[in-house]
């Protein structure tokens, strides 16, 4: 009988949430006690519900109730356990394989719940209570139960590390200052980690940050795939829709040229058949008269033959058979020929764009790993060899060559084309730049340099002498003009103006997604002008202008082979040159410094060039 009272006190006085007797027993409104930290820890999960309720009944509370210790029920508890009366351990407080076992426990071990840095030990419940009652015991150092405490104790001394070496950055004991780290720099661990938890904050405030300024990457990063799977999605509806309507133009015209054929052969067709007509009724006429006359021929009464004959004699007038031209087979290959060659053009304006919408494609890139060039030599890794359009130079141009203009009085006989610019003195290329390009322009003239070195889109104005038509007097192109001492920048029709000398050669770089362009003067080294970032809506072509002196030429450069060798030679850090030795002068040398082969750039000396960059 004893023992059920005894298992009913258990119950009675255990926490339902930990299963273990009270511990700062408190009451909720509903009348169910529980130890202050169970209900509390159970509570902070439900704060985000802002609903509290009890883990027994389920009623529940709002606002959170406040918890107040029940004095009485703590003092019976206590009471109890001075008496021997112990909750029955559940088979979850005893230790598992990977617990920390309670050190003073025999038999089968319960959870620590604590362990002592200065002991150094580990108790369970009822064997850490000692340390809350007996005096000496509360100044120890209790922490989470921990299975490394012997890494606390010095294993010469056998003693509790309480102190930090900073000469050899280790714990010791207090024995240890006197021995083998006697006169080092020693202060207490205690210390130490306080200054090492400082620096920990400052390290996990850092961590943080670099979490922060991660996840913002990481969603800039998600926005811009979603950007360029919108894009993408739209370039590709886009593309379907401008092919389709291209398809259905093509269908188009396919049809109003059949339509137009059969037109022609049914007129043409009706012409012959009116005319066949006509011949064919004169031919029965004149077989009627030729009967006639035939019988007239075979009358024997003179009188009767001289009365008749003036009135047979007579013929008709003849159908004007000259305009009849028999061409066999050849009435309508002139028409095949003409949509042959519509056909050749398409295939040539299709290969030629299709490059640069291929390029396009390709040179679409989220992340720009490459920085903007600096020096020549990197400049010259996006050279663009560039030729001028002869259909878009001025009358007062001379087109010399493919990439050469001459400024002239004599007004020159083109041929009529829209693309041409009809009043401005200005040439456009012929190939549309995108993505990062580098070209540049020599510039020659009596009185100075003179000439306008521009970009533009290909829909910029070309009749007439307005804004509208030159070169960065309006939005859609941006010029540099350069005179003797001083450059100006345009662009819609508002000028910046630089100061200083220019050398007579102008590189220009471009880098179409990124929205810079640059211009700078070419000498013995490069020298920024001008540096223009925007953004760029359409494919741009290189301009030129001319409208000072006749005689000012502008020249696109030709980046010539040994040129672009000798500038990739100096961006190798390795580089191999195998050249047949020309007559005079060895095919290759060896350099001052590295030992690296150099080429000897001779004319039809060079036979190949192999750089291990």
């Amino acid at each position: 009988m004893a023992q059920k009272g005894e298992q009913l006190d258990r119950e009675t006085f255990s926490c339902s949430i930990c299963l273990d007797l009270l511990k700062d027993p408190v009451a909720i409104p509903c009348g169910h006690s529980y130890c202050m930290n169970c209900i509390k820890g159970f509570w902070d999960g439900e704060d985000q519900r802002k609903i509290y309720s009890c883990p027994q009944c389920r009623q529940t509370f709002t606002p959170r109730p406040v918890l107040v210790k029940n004095t009485m029920l703590a003092a019976l508890v206590e009471q109890l356990k001075k008496t021997g009366l112990q909750a029955a351990p559940a088979d979850h407080c005893y230790a598992g394989p990977e617990d920390v076992a309670c050190d003073v426990c025999t038999g089968r071990k319960l959870k620590a719940l604590k362990s002592c840095l200065t002991c150094p030990a580990s108790y369970c419940e009822k064997h850490l209570q000692p340390h809350y009652d007996a005096a000496p015991l509360k100044k120890h150092k209790l922490v989470d139960p921990s299975e490394k405490l012997q890494e606390n104790i010095c294993s010469r001394h056998d003693e509790v590390m309480k102190i930090f070496c900073r000469t050899d950055q280790q714990s010791i004991c207090y024995l240890c200052t006197m021995d083998e780290h006697k006169g080092h720099d020693t202060v207490s661990a205690a210390a130490v980690r306080t200054e090492r938890q400082r620096e920990l904050e400052v390290s996990r405030q850092q961590i943080q940050q670099r979490i922060q300024d991660r996840e913002k990457d990481v969603k800039m990063l998600q926005q811009e795939v979603e950007a360029v799977s919108r894009s993408a999605d739209k370039a590709v509806e886009d593309s379907e829709k401008i092919f389709t309507e291209l398809i259905h133009l093509i269908q188009k015209r396919s049809s109003d040229v059949k339509q137009q054929i059969r037109s022609q052969q049914e007129t043409e067709v009706s012409r012959v058949k009116e005319l066949q007509e006509k011949l064919e009724q004169e031919i029965t006429e004149l077989k009627r008269k030729d009967d006639e006359l035939k019988k007239l021929s075979h009358t024997e009464d003179y009188n009767q033959f001289l009365l008749n004959y003036p009135s047979l004699s007579q013929l008709s007038a003849s159908t004007d058979s000259s305009s009849i031209n028999i061409r066999p087979l050849r009435y309508f290959e002139d028409v095949t020929a003409a949509v042959s060659e519509l056909r050749d053009q398409l295939q040539d304006i299709l290969r030629e764009k299709w490059t640069n919408i291929s390029l396009t494609v390709t040179e679409v890139d989220v992340l720009l790993s490459e920085p903007e060039p600096k020096t020549r030599a990197e400049f010259l890794k996006y050279s663009r060899e560039i030729t001028l359009d002869p259909n878009t130079v001025n009358t007062r141009l001379l087109f010399k060559g493919n990439r050469k203009v001459e400024l002239i009085y004599i007004v020159q006989s083109y041929s009529r084309h829209p693309d041409r610019f009809t009043e401005q003195q200005q040439v456009l290329s012929r190939e549309s730049l995108t993505g990062r390009c580098y070209w540049e322009v020599k510039c020659r003239g009596e009185w100075g340099l003179g000439v306008g070195i521009a970009v533009a889109y290909k829909n910029i104005s070309r009749a007439g002498d307005s804004d509208e038509c030159r070169f960065g007097h309006n939005d859609k192109s941006w010029m540099l003009y350069c005179d003797t001492n001083s450059c100006e920048f345009w662009f819609n029709n508002m000028s910046t103006f630089i100061s200083g000398r220019r050398s007579s050669r102008v590189g220009v770089y471009l880098d179409h997604r990124a929205g810079i362009l640059s211009f700078y003067s070419i000498s013995k080294k490069i020298t920024l002008i001008h540096r223009v970032q925007t953004t760029f809506t359409q494919p741009l072509y290189a301009g030129l202008c001319l409208h000072r002196n006749a005689g000012d030429t502008a020249e696109l450069y030709h980046f010539s082979f040994p040129e672009r060798v000798s500038q990739m030679w100096d961006m190798c850090s390795y580089r191999e040159c195998l050249a047949y030795p020309g007559s005079g002068s060895a095919g290759r040398t060896r350099a001052s410094t590295g030992g690296d082969w150099v080429p000897q750039f001779e004319k039809d000396n060079l036979c190949s060039i192999r750089f291990l960059c």
